[in-house]
């Protein structure tokens, strides 16, 4: 009896093995397990619904599409290829929104940079010549591209050029009635380029070269006296190449030795021109005091 319960124990252990092992050989070949939600082709379509997100709001705003036709839009969307007919309506529609743009955008912007309050282009006038061009039609002023490209660029300098004169004009007269005045003054020296300056303290150091960087203390002021920068204020010297400033800055650097302090007087066209600079309107001579502290080697 007992040799049989060892038997029966032994054929226990090894049919447990055995299925033990048959389970294993199952995991090993069972079939990858589903982690979808829904069908490939339902996600497929409801992906597309998803992606049109925002899409009426962009045809309203950016293309200036009615969404009373989105039927239209459809209908363009599944068209395999554009029709005769079909890309006549889209060059339609793009002569559509650029009139639009020239109307709303291009005509004020236009205007504005040419002149701030006075209206110079007229309007129908500018249309008939943009429809000229495109088309080769009725051109009243039949001359080349580049010859009316030459004529634009002139007139266009010409207006920019009397309204800066309309509104910064009074700069330019203050600053050349004050720098002739200051010519007539003991100890100013006037160079060829106009430069005035005052040697203020001599230093008997090297004289920069335009290549060199600096290290100066200043300040600036407008011929009013308005002081608009100051290097003594901000409580540190400024260090600079003297070829990457202003011309009169330029000038007078390279002429000054290391420990001179002078007062330097700077005609608008050796300054910032019509350069608008903030407190710095354009057409303005400028007066600086530069101390010359060293040169960086």
């Amino acid at each position: 009896m007992r040799k049989l319960l060892i038997i029966c124990a032994a054929l226990c252990c090894l049919s447990v093995s055995a299925a033990s092992n048959k389970k294993k050989a199952k995991k090993e070949v069972a079939p990858v397990v589903k982690v979808d939600t829904i069908s490939a082709r339902d996600f497929s379509y409801l992906f597309g619904k998803a992606y049109t997100t925002g899409l009426k709001m962009m045809l309203v705003q950016r293309m200036g599409v009615d969404t009373t036709y989105m039927a239209d839009f459809v209908q363009g969307f599944d068209a395999a290829q554009l029709t005769e007919a079909d890309k006549r309506m889209k060059a339609r529609l793009a002569g559509m929104e650029i009139r639009e743009q020239v109307d709303k955008q291009i005509l004020p912007q236009v205007s504005k940079q040419l002149n701030d309050s006075v209206t110079i282009l007229t309007p129908e006038l500018f249309v008939a010549g943009f429809r000229a061009a495109v088309s080769g039609e009725n051109d009243i002023l039949p001359i080349s591209m580049d010859s009316t490209q030459a004529v634009v660029n002139k007139q266009m300098k010409y207006y920019q050029t009397e309204r800066m004169e309309r509104q910064y004009g009074a700069n330019r007269r203050a600053g050349e009635d004050f720098l002739k005045e200051n010519a007539k003054k003991k100890d100013v020296v006037t160079t060829a380029s106009g430069l005035q300056y005052k040697v203020l303290v001599k230093g008997e150091g090297e004289v920069p070269t335009a290549t060199q960087r600096v290290k100066v203390n200043y300040e600036g002021h407008l011929v009013d006296g308005t002081e608009f920068d100051s290097s003594y204020k901000r409580g540190e010297p400024t260090t600079f190449a003297c070829n990457q400033v202003i011309k009169g800055w330029t000038e007078a650097l390279t002429m000054m030795p290391v420990g001179s302090k002078w007062e330097v007087y700077i005609p608008q066209e050796l300054a910032y021109g019509e350069q608008d600079r903030g407190t710095i309107k354009p057409f303005s001579a400028l007066i600086f005091t530069v101390e010359l502290l060293g040169i960086e080697k």
